[in-house]
Formats: C-alpha cells, structure tokens, sequence
C-alpha cells in the first residue's frame, strides 16, 4: 500500500540530493533505487550507496500509507521534465508491482523493489556533537578540498582532514604537492574529538546540502561515522579508516623571506604566461626587490614572460611551480593581496591571505 500526492519542486529538490549519492554503475539492484516511506506529515525519502546515506522529510498529502523504493536517476529524469508548478500522484499497484506516475496528462509505470529490502546504514552512537554556522563549513571544505588528493592508491589523502588542535576546529588537504588548512574557534562539543577523514564524495554532496539549507549545520561523529543534519536533511557517511600522515612536518618553519603582491595580478599573469606550457605546466618565478618576473618556455609551444611590481626587499631568488597548482591557491584568496614566504629556490612556499591569518597554503616547487 502506498499512495502519495506531492508538488514536484518538493520531490525534485529531494531527488536531486538523492540520485547524487546512488551509483548509475551498481551491481546490488536495490541500491539503484530510492525508498520512499510515508509519515504523518508527508514521505521519507532515503538513498544510499552503502558508505553514504541520505535521508529526507517531504511534504505530501499522504492518501495511503506504506513504503516502496523507485530507479532513482529513473524517477529523477522524469520529475525534473514535469512542470514546475505540477503536482504528482505516485500509487503502488500490488497486482503489477508497479508505481505508477501521473502529473495532468502525463502517465508513467515504474518498477519497484520491496521496501524491506533497502539497506540501512547502522547509525551508531555519536559522542561528539557540535554546531557550525553553513557559512564556516562550506568556507573550511572549500579552502582545503580542491588539495584533497584523486589518487586511490593514497585512501588516507583521499579526504579532508578534521580535527582540532588547542582551541580550534581545523581543516587539512593534501595530495603530496600541496597541501591547504585552515581553522576555526572550536565549537562548543568538539573538544578532545579524535581526528577523522572525510571522504571525497561525502565533501561533494555536503558541499550540495550547504548552498541550500538553514544557516546552522549539527555535526554528530562516532570514530566510524560522521553524520550532518541540515533542516529537513540528514547526510550519514563512513570515515575513511587510515592514518592521516603529520601535516605539520610539511609547513615550513623558515621562510622568513616575504612577498607580497597583487592577488589579482599576479593571477593574471600567471594565467597569461602559461598559456605556452599548458602539456608541461612549469614556469618559473624570478623574485627581485620589488619586481617579479613570470616566465614559461615549452619545446613544442612557445616562450613567454610577464611581470608585475611587488613588495620584497630580500636576495634574488628563482623557482619553479605546476601552474595550476599555484592558481588553485590563489583563487581560494580573496583578499587584494597574497604573500608568498620562501627559504630558497628549491625548498616549500608558504601562501596566505595578507588579512587571512586563519588559512595557510604550502606548494612544493617544480624542477623547470
């Protein structure tokens, strides 16, 4: 038994956070669908892929109560091309097995699995609960996510790093050429919360959640598990079970020679010099008091220089850098300027915002 009638922007939006967490690749069939279970207020609407679970309240007028579950990018594909001040019925057919769809003159006959069958993820108990502000979590996940490394044979880095360290609730990427962190005042709850790794895909359908919902995000974690709760929505993920290696040896601690420059410039320039070494990627930054000289050369592409006026009083110093890299950091500054701290030519940067002092960058140097 099962009987609904639902606005479609309602049940899009839902199907939307939903058909992002269930693989179109799926070898288990019921975790290709979506469940649907009534309640007294409307429906529940869950999807998981067994390592991720989204859970979601939908208002509808509930005409029979029961649970089935539906092809998730199926059902997605088909409510988003209704109208948009539509309204659905969905029905349970027990005699064919099938829901069937209607929205004014459309008709649809979908499959459907037992709802007995859908997986559960086992909520286990969370001894650390805390609230963030969505604006300090979509922050801290931004500035450190682009770092997270794509290499599965890296599953430790494959994460953002959380954990807190004195009075702060700090945030580390790296995939072993960069690294980002940064940090905010500890939320009350959080102390003494062991570090854990969030993985990739969880950060991507957080990330989703956050653009969406209330301005407060509660953060529930067990040593396992990580849970979000935003308004109507829950986000359930697994930890990534592994060590995440000592950040803090990479952070330079004697780059006391500083530069500092136009964010925006020096984005520029970059973007323009390396139009000629889009296959090797290198070029080579020359830093002299005052004046800093951008400069790529490609076999098989071309040359090209730029430079741009700067504050720096110290030796000359040159070195090279995977452009790409670079302009990754700097697009995370949004201050007018950016510092750049050297030791050498052959040693870590360190990159901050000038009136950021919360978040710091480190980037290896190429050989160019």
């Amino acid at each position: 038994m099962f009987k609904i009638t639902v606005k479609q922007a309602d049940l899009l939006k839902a199907l939307s956070h939903a058909q992002s967490i269930v693989e179109r690749r799926q070898t288990i069939p019921i975790l290709s669908n979506v469940l649907l279970e009534t309640q007294e207020s409307g429906i529940l609407l869950r999807a998981t892929d067994n390592e991720i679970e989204i859970s979601e309240k939908v208002a509808a007028q509930v005409s029979e109560v029961g649970a089935i579950t539906m092809p998730a990018h199926k059902l997605y594909d088909i409510v988003r091309r209704l109208p948009d001040d539509g309204e659905l019925t969905l029905a349970y057919a027990e005699t064919t097995g099938q829901v069937t769809l209607s929205c004014g003159r459309s008709r649809f006959a979908l499959a459907s699995l037992p709802a007995e069958n859908f997986p559960t993820m086992a909520k286990e108990e969370a001894p650390f609960t805390f609230t963030l502000a969505t604006s300090d979590l979509s922050a801290m996940i931004t500035k450190t996510g682009f770092a997270v490394s794509v290499e599965e044979t890296r599953y430790n880095l494959n994460g953002i790093y959380l954990h807190t360290k004195e009075d702060n609730l700090v945030a580390v990427a790296t995939d072993g050429h960069r690294l980002a962190c940064t940090k905010r005042i500890l939320p009350e709850g959080a102390k003494d919360m062991p570090g854990v790794i969030i993985p990739r895909k969880t950060i991507n359908e957080i990330t989703k959640l956050l653009g969406e919902n209330a301005n407060e995000v509660v953060i529930s974690l067990s040593a396992n598990q990580i849970r979000f709760g935003l308004s109507n929505v829950e986000l359930s993920s697994r930890l990534i079970d592994g060590t995440y290696p000592d950040y803090e040896k990479v952070i330079p601690a004697n780059n006391s020679r500083s530069m500092i420059g136009k964010t925006k410039t020096l984005s520029g320039v970059i973007e323009r010099v390396s139009v000629v070494c889009e296959k090797s990627r290198g070029i080579k930054l020359n830093i002299k008091p005052d004046l800093l000289m951008v400069s790529a050369t490609a076999t098989d592409e071309g040359s090209a220089e730029d430079e741009l006026d700067i504050q720096y009083t110290g030796d000359e110093i040159e070195i090279g850098f995977n452009f790409r890299y670079l302009l990754d950091i700097l697009s995370q500054i949004k201050g007018e300027e950016s510092e750049m701290r050297f030791e050498d030519g052959v040693s870590p940067v360190i990159l901050q915002d000038v009136k950021d002092t919360d978040t710091l960058y480190v980037l290896m140097p190429m050989r160019v």
